[in-house]
């Protein structure tokens, strides 16, 4: 028997397996559809074309399988190579950039004119679907500085602040016509008008998630998952109660710590699930979403 004569079982073979692979998101499909999935955006799928590329391509499965996806970003390695490029010292304490008057100008403007820029024109190469926002616009986010502790010092970090307040009507407006937001993590200072404050996009996200109700929020990271005992890598961990991470949190990696935190604060606040994942797998949306088991993990409330 030659591969020509086998070819046509072959081909139904395919067939049969991708109708298969269909069938098999139909639950995940009812449970989402017209249910809002916050997704933060950030790490490698940042920086790599081809991961963009693939997590637009997700985005926009999402909008026509009938889910409503609403974006927000930061943009860490742009500024940082903005600020080199621009001379301008730029330093951490505490996991937060401190952030100067000139530092903002520049958070400003590649957060919003070219991060936010970029994935809306990913998107939009298939179709006039994704609409770019500001947290500074319609009065989205309001934002208080703050500060950090650093070996028991209080640290002024400059113009970083936390997301206190939300107003998502800007967002619902683009969601009810048909449209992906896409928000940059920027927030005016309540206390000083005329000032914006660099937040961070993970706690904005799970702000943003709470306001809207949303079904999930998840976030885009550079690692698998939460290790319990890092870097054991047999010791992923698929789902954790939301109890027993408020536990664990303080003893985490550092740069865990803030995306967990934005987790537990989305699920105390009426989100059902969230989760980190891999965003160096192409396509780790769909696979989040729409199999079993997921690829990350999971926080769900007690």
């Amino acid at each position: 028997m030659t591969l020509e004569d086998i070819a046509p079982e072959l081909a139904q073979q395919s067939a049969a397996s991708k109708a298969q692979i269909l069938i098999d998101s139909l639950p995940w499909l009812k449970r989402f559809h017209d249910q809002i999935i916050v997704v933060k955006f950030g790490g490698n799928a940042m920086i790599s074309p081809e991961l963009q590329r693939a997590f637009a391509e997700d985005m926009v499965y999402l909008r026509y399988a009938g889910i409503r996806p609403v974006i927000v970003h930061g943009g860490g390695p742009q500024i940082s190579s903005m600020l080199d490029r621009l001379g301008i010292e730029s330093e951490f304490r505490g996991g937060y950039r401190v952030t100067t008057p000139e530092t903002m100008d520049v958070v400003r403007m590649v957060l919003s004119g070219q991060v936010n820029r970029e994935l809306v024109s990913s998107i939009n190469e298939h179709g006039p679907l994704a609409a770019g926002l500001s947290g500074e616009d319609a009065g989205l986010f309001k934002g208080r500085r703050r500060g950090a502790v650093v070996d028991g010092e209080e640290i002024d970090l400059g113009l970083v602040g936390d997301v206190i307040e939300v107003d998502p009507a800007a967002v619902l407006a683009q969601l009810d016509a048909g449209r992906i937001p896409v928000v940059s993590s920027i927030a005016p200072d309540v206390d000083t008008p005329g000032q914006s404050l660099n937040v961070n996009a993970d706690s904005a996200a799970a702000s943003l998630a709470i306001s809207l109700g949303a079904a999930k929020l998840v976030i885009l990271t550079d690692v698998a998952g939460l290790y319990r005992d890092w870097p054991d890598r047999e010791s992923l961990v698929s789902v954790i109660h939301a109890p027993e991470l408020r536990q664990l949190l303080p003893a985490l990696e550092s740069g865990m710590i803030p995306k967990m935190a934005a987790c537990l604060d989305a699920v105390d606040g009426g989100v059902a699930k969230a989760a980190i994942i891999d965003g160096r797998e192409p396509h780790a949306i769909l696979l989040e979403i729409f199999t079993q088991s997921g690829i990350g993990t999971e926080v769900v409330p007690a």
